[in-house]
């Protein structure tokens, strides 16, 4: 039998490690408030960690811990390890992303009724003793249509609440399907309806470069005056310039900011506003909260070094040694098919079909799925996203998918393929890895093309007819893109045409508009690849 020991680093609820102390198998030590120096003195034989914020793991105390397999921290955010170290070394960094769902739906309400009825500015004044009641008139939440930026657990949280207020809820969020939002009773809208008819709006959205200020000043342009707006979720979903230009210029109504650009803040004029409410960061901060986040981590370290079994991992560990080496050249360009794939469709799809042909076939191309769904996924759920979490995510978010395997290759000895649909659209897209020349996709929604993937991609959908290509060349020329190489595949002369180009730079939002108002152009792609 197994013996293992655990290192707990910062106040735990111990109720909420009871199973790590309670099991035969595991010797639980709690030793808090140690510095950098007395933890690499103790740390080197112990099997796991367990931090909150306030210890820092550093890449020298990871290296120092030879044992070490997990790190686990009680709550979301994993500033305070060093994941790529911990990567780097074989360690699994684990969080409790669901732990904290209640606290943050109860504080959205709490922001909420604290903005519309004036509670920190009445109380501060009465405390002063001054009685003012003819101050602080609120509004009802009653009646009003709130609306919600990510529908996630917490969204949703929030949705039946404020619905048991009266409220009608309008929502956002690329993976919200009609029948999810329908059996909800959510009316679906893009974020700039939301703007124009909500009376309260609140985020819930991870920070990513999709919602980093997607409230941000055309959105407050496109409000109704007396909006209020709540962020209890991560700071930079709402642009925090714009918001203070905003209330200053009688655009919106008010805000309640629970996090925050820069933590702890300094930005006097926001936290002193008078239509601002501000908490600090306390989303999280309930001791059930606390328990639950204990709860889960704990059972996750149970579960990582007795059964390899891994839920909730913030970072990949180092891949096996033993994956098959032919299968390696095609991690990188399943990995590129998914970010390529979520980039050229217009929303996230409902059902994704993988299809392997080949030798390819014959292994075990689980890695590749996951590579492959991990990448398609970042662009709207973030960084936290990789191969060992990606199928559970995928899950989450109603997405079905499905594996299929075949011999036959129709001229490439291996072929991948993945099919992406949902109401509106549907994607195909192939690779594969050619001998002396790598990785390459070959094909794009029944067009043949021939594409290396490279950081800058532009993908345009057109009519193909005499001087179009010109036209183009000398709209990127106007803008200083350089074009790297260009491949043009089309079915019949004069009918549907792609043009697939790798760029130097990246394309900006003028340039592609230009584009777009090319005789015959109808869809233009840029395509980014990390």
């Amino acid at each position: 039998m197994n013996q293992y020991k655990v290192l707990v680093l910062d106040p735990i609820s111990e109720d909420g490690i009871k199973e790590l102390l309670d099991h035969p198998n595991y010797e639980v030590d709690i030793k808090t408030g140690l510095s950098e120096a007395e933890m690499l003195d103790i740390v080197h034989d112990y099997h796991a960690m367990i931090v909150r914020s306030q210890t820092t793991v550093t890449e020298e105390i990871i290296q120092y811990a030879r044992s070490l397999k997990v790190i686990a921290r009680a709550g979301v955010g994993v500033d305070n390890i060093d994941i790529d170290a911990a990567t780097k070394y074989g360690v699994i960094v684990v969080n409790a992303p669901d732990g904290n769902t209640i606290s943050a739906t109860e504080h959205t309400m709490a922001m909420m009724l604290a903005l519309t009825r004036e509670i920190p500015a009445a109380h501060k004044e009465l405390s002063e003793g001054v009685w003012n009641r003819k101050a602080y008139k609120g509004t009802e939440m009653y009646g009003k249509t709130l609306g919600i930026i990510g529908v996630g657990k917490i969204g949703f949280g929030v949705a039946r609440r404020a619905q048991s207020f009266g409220m009608k809820i309008i929502a956002f969020d690329p993976y919200l399907s009609e029948e999810k939002a329908k059996e909800a009773d959510i009316e679906k809208m893009e974020v700039e309806d939301i703007a124009e008819h909500a009376d309260f709006v609140t985020v819930h959205t991870p920070l990513t470069p999709q919602t980093k200020g997607i409230v941000g000043k055309a959105f407050f342009e496109a409000a109704k005056p007396e909006l209020k707006i709540v962020n209890v979720a991560r700071g930079g979903i709402i642009d925090e310039a714009a918001l203070l230009e905003a209330l200053d210029e009688g655009q919106i109504s008010g805000a309640a900011l629970d996090v925050f650009e820069e933590e702890p803040p300094t930005n006097q004029k926001l936290l002193n506003h008078p239509r601002i409410v501000v908490t600090p960061h306390l989303g999280a901060s309930t001791v059930e909260a606390q328990e639950k986040v204990a709860i889960s981590v704990s059972r996750e370290i149970i579960n990582i070094l007795e059964n390899n079994t891994i839920v909730h991992a913030v970072n990949a560990p180092r891949m096996s040694e033993n994956i098959n080496e032919e299968l390696k050249p095609f991690i990188n360009i399943s990995s590129h098919m998914g970010e390529v794939a979520i980039q050229l469709m217009n929303r996230p799809p409902l059902e994704i079909k993988l299809k392997y042909h080949g030798d390819l076939a014959l292994d075990d191309t689980s890695i590749l799925t996951r590579s492959f769904v991990a990448n398609m996924l970042k662009p709207h759920l973030g960084e936290n996203v990789n191969i060992i979490n990606a199928l559970y995510l995928l899950q989450e978010q109603d997405v079905t998918y499905k594996v299929e395997k075949k011999g036959q290759t129709h001229g490439y000895s291996n072929y991948l393929e993945a099919e992406l649909i949902n109401n509106d659209e549907k994607l195909t897209i192939g690779a594969s890895v050619l001998n002396g020349y790598g990785e390459r996709i070959v094909k794009i929604n029944g067009f043949q093309v021939d594409i290396k993937p490279t950081k800058h991609l532009l993908f345009i959908n057109h009519l193909d007819r005499p001087g179009i290509i010109g036209e183009m060349g000398h709209t990127l020329g106007k803008y200083d893109i350089n074009i790297a190489s260009m491949q043009l595949g089309r079915k019949d002369e004069g009918g549907a045409a792609l043009l697939s180009l790798r760029l130097d730079q990246s394309v900006n939002d003028e340039a592609i508009e230009e584009l777009t108002k090319i005789e015959g152009f109808h869809k233009v792609k840029q395509v980014d690849l990390s």
